[in-house]
């Protein structure tokens, strides 16, 4: 009868004033404390399990709770009005979900079970390598030091000694999971796990390979040979296929990928299959014109600089960049020019830029004037010894 029931409250250990968070979590204690899977055939255990439920049942539910306080038992008994727990008001998904959680999915599978026999891929291996300039324009090739994971040579992958083999597991059937039964606050549920005697493989192996202790792979140092193309930048990278990890239970290898770094160049610079550089000219160059010697990644090339070229004038050399990664054809090179500025000139160089900006102006020459005429100019000196 309603009346010989505990006090839930007591059942809970908890005040009268206890809050939502304080309920909440002395069930959870008692929950754990109390479920029927860790007391197999404890009926007292049980027993108190299901006490703390009804109890969280109806203080976890304000309007319930409330109905409790002012009349007791008799207030959430179904035969009481509209209460008890046939409405199912107030019943706390969450917590469900956290028994769930913690007594490992006993409420259904909810998660597909995966074949422990299946070929599974091996895992990608990643390596950097710097190349200069040159390298990366023209292509190259170098060698990468990888330590990568592969099938061991012994066994072949097996992880038996050799002349044995693996027994399929009794208890999973080689499925690598078993099927357990749990008594819940909902009932019996049926849910799967990984199976104990086997880990979760679905075999046994009773004399393991000495070389890979029963793994079926070791860990080796190799140095593999990889090729760069030719216009490969930084930020790129290199694919090898099967290069890679082993994979397990016959799966395919994966894949070696080596990214790109570029070692800066001196006077060039890259921007895409371009290539850019400055050239300082003299003041003169600029204003008579002048046959430049331009390097390039392939060599110097002569450049007719038109007369009268201003300062920070770019002019472009055809296919003279870095050649496209996909092999068909290849970039320009660009070449910005800065006229100087001349230092520490001598009197002569000065008088004759000052003669120079006369004529510039239309002004009257004199040509008596040093360096010109009589006096103490340089070619009077000469003249005379």
């Amino acid at each position: 009868m309603a009346e010989e029931k505990r006090d839930f409250y007591e059942v809970l250990g908890v005040d009268r004033s206890a809050s939502d968070d304080e309920i909440k979590k002395a069930y959870r204690k008692l929950a754990k404390k109390y479920h029927p899977d860790l007391n197999p055939g404890d009926a007292t255990a049980e027993a108190k399990f299901k006490e703390a439920n009804e109890a969280y049942e109806v203080l976890s539910d304000p309007e319930k709770r409330q109905r409790y306080d002012q009349y007791g038992h008799a207030g959430v008994d179904p035969n009481f009005g509209a209460g008890g727990f046939g409405g199912g008001a107030g019943f706390d998904f969450g917590d469900i979900s956290d028994l769930f959680n913690f007594f490992g999915g006993a409420f259904g599978g909810g998660t597909r079970q995966r074949n422990p026999n299946a070929p599974i891929p091996g895992e990608d291996l990643r390596s950097r390598v710097v190349l200069s300039f040159e390298e990366a324009a023209f292509g190259c090739e170098k060698e990468v030091s990888v330590n990568r994971v592969e099938s061991c040579p012994d066994c072949h992958g097996t992880g038996c000694e050799a002349g044995t083999t693996a027994e399929i597991c009794p208890d999973c059937h080689g499925s690598g999971y078993v099927q357990v039964q749990r008594r819940t606050m909902l009932g019996v549920m049926s849910s799967s796990q990984p199976c104990s005697k086997c880990g979760g493989k679905g075999k046994i192996i009773h004399q393991p390979c000495k070389t890979c202790r029963g793994q079926g792979a070791v860990r080796k140092a190799k140095r593999i040979t990889v090729k760069f193309p030719a216009g490969i930048d930084a930020g790129q990278a290199v694919s090898l296929r099967g290069q890679g990890h082993a994979g397990l239970n016959g799966g395919p290898a994966g894949n070696l990928i080596v990214s790109v770094d570029v070692r800066p160049h001196p006077f060039f610079r890259r921007e895409r299959s371009d290539v850019l550089m400055d050239r300082d000219v003299s003041f003169v160059e600029a204003a008579l014109g002048a046959e430049l010697e331009i390097p390039t990644i392939d060599g110097k090339v002569k450049y007719n600089l038109p007369a009268g070229t201003q300062t920070d004038t770019t002019f472009r050399l055809r296919g003279q960049g870095i050649p496209y990664v996909n092999g068909r054809g290849r970039g320009d090179q660009y070449v910005t020019v800065h006229v100087t500025v001349p230092k520490g000139l001598s009197d002569v160089q000065k008088e004759a830029l000052r003669r120079f900006d006369k004529a510039m102006k239309g002004e009257p020459l004199d040509t008596s004037d040093p360096p010109f005429g009589k006096g103490r100019g340089l070619f009077e000196k000469k003249k005379k010894k």
